[in-house]
């Protein structure tokens, strides 16, 4: 895009101070545009995720006949949504984008494939590159007509809608996003369905469902969902600050050795605090503050110091935790005491990019001593960190995570490909910018 800024360049900043609320929360904004683009009735949203995962969302569900609109922009952006209720979803005209989402991609598929019409589904490059067949294989056991290129491995996506059944189903790996697929399609099968998940991944999409008054139980590591009897009702909320975009904060003051920061109304489901738990047992001044419930889901503020951080391991039922967050936790250990040993985590090579590799790679140019492993890496902690020419690889989540290492790396580095935080995060580096004092030179 013409003019659209590539390059940032991070000098290593004297102070680090101020307050932060984090934009809403991507992965619950994604689930109430869809739950409530299925309700009868209308809701607000405010606070939604401005990010360009969400707006994919939004643009796929218009295009099924959704009714969503911006509402009044203070005290804070909301949107309008009109669920279809008992007229249900139309089929789309064209070739439904998903652009980089893969929450869109796979939790609109669950759907879509319950749903009497058809629906080709595509993104772009990076997304037609993520694997899909652990979403088809699920979908097809429901009786759901849905195919993929590479042999049912990768988007585009075709989705012939039918009625589909009920099933049982033992979830490979821990993914929320193929559990929602999965219940999407549940709330107009025949039967009930029925998931396991060996190792609990982020629950906004059942905290939703039972608000909005679908028959939904869990038992332990069981979710059980019976289908739609009645149009889902529709709740209208404030979306929490997204913790995964408050975790670059969280890690800039652990690490900066003059910082005090705080985060306000930021997300704290259980589900997805892992990295709140790895930082306090790495050593972290973290406080939570103010701890209150909205709707369905617990917030809190958080307050973070300068702290003197420790290596530790990072491995097992708490990675599906902080899969997204494990990024910028590469880069606490880089300044922690001692080795930070990550395992468990080969989900990152089918992430944006290859989040292990391109992690090493980058912070390896730091002068951070760093080893990849097949499912995760050794930091070896402590290393001045020295500034550099750094890539995102159009990925995010290391984009923003490696402009948190020059915050702290001697002298200046330069993040290429910057502008990608716009999919998550749109106002990262004016945050950055305020929380330091001073502006991030930016190049075209």
């Amino acid at each position: 895009m013409a003019g659209e800024i590539t390059l940032r360049k991070i000098r290593e900043a004297a102070y680090l101070g101020g307050e932060i609320t984090p934009p809403g929360d991507k992965s619950i904004c994604h689930r109430a545009l869809i739950l409530n683009s299925l309700a009868e009735g209308a809701a607000k949203i405010s606070n939604p995720s401005p990010g360009e995962d969400c707006r994919a969302t939004i643009s796929c569900l218009k295009a099924l006949g959704a009714k969503i609109q911006k509402g009044k922009p203070l005290p804070s952006p909301t949107l309008l949504i009109s669920g279809t209720g008992r007229l249900g979803l139309r089929e789309a005209d064209n070739v439904l984008d998903a652009r980089n989402s893969a929450t869109t991609m796979r939790l609109l598929s669950g759907l879509l494939s319950a749903q009497p019409f058809l629906s080709i589904i595509s993104g772009d490059a990076s997304l037609r590159s993520r694997p899909m067949k652990r979403l088809i294989e699920p979908l097809r056991l429901m009786g759901a007509e849905i195919w993929g290129r590479g042999q049912d491995s990768f988007a585009p996506l075709v989705i012939r809608g039918k009625q589909v059944h009920g099933i049982d189903y033992l979830l490979p790996v821990p993914s929320a996003q193929i559990k929602s697929a999965i219940l999407l399609a549940g709330l107009f099968a025949q039967g009930k369905t029925a998931i396991y998940q060996t190792t609990p991944s982020r629950n906004h999409t059942e905290l939703m469902l039972r608000e909005m008054g679908a028959e939904l139980e869990t038992d332990g590591n069981w979710i059980s969902l019976t289908p739609l009897s009645a149009p889902l009702v529709p709740i209208g909320f404030h979306i929490p600050g997204d913790i995964s975009s408050a975790a670059y904060w969280l890690v800039a003051a652990a690490i900066h050795p003059n910082a005090r920061v705080k985060i306000m109304n930021c997300g704290i489901n259980p589900t997805r605090t892992g990295i709140i738990d790895v930082l306090l047992a790495m050593g972290a001044k973290l406080k939570l503050e103010n701890q209150r419930l909205e709707g369905s889901e617990l917030v809190a503020d958080l307050l973070i110091e300068s702290s003197e951080l420790k290596g530790i391991e990072i491995a097992g039922d708490i990675i599906p935790r902080l899969i997204d967050e494990i990024p910028v936790l590469a880069v606490a250990g880089c300044a922690a005491r001692g080795n930070t040993t990550i395992r468990g985590a080969g989900e990152l090579r089918v992430k944006e990019s290859d989040r292990i590799a391109n992690v090493v790679k980058e912070l390896s140019k730091f002068s951070a001593r760093i080893e990849e492993l097949p499912d995760g890496m050794v930091i070896h902690g402590g290393k001045l960190l020295r500034g550099t020419d750094v890539d995102s690889h159009l990925d995010h989540r290391l984009a923003a995570s490696l402009a948190i290492a020059g915050l702290v790396a001697k002298g200046e580095t330069t993040v290429h490909h910057a502008q990608v935080v716009k999919v998550s995060y749109p106002t990262f580096w004016e945050e950055l910018e305020m929380l330091t004092g001073y502006q991030p030179e930016e190049k075209s």
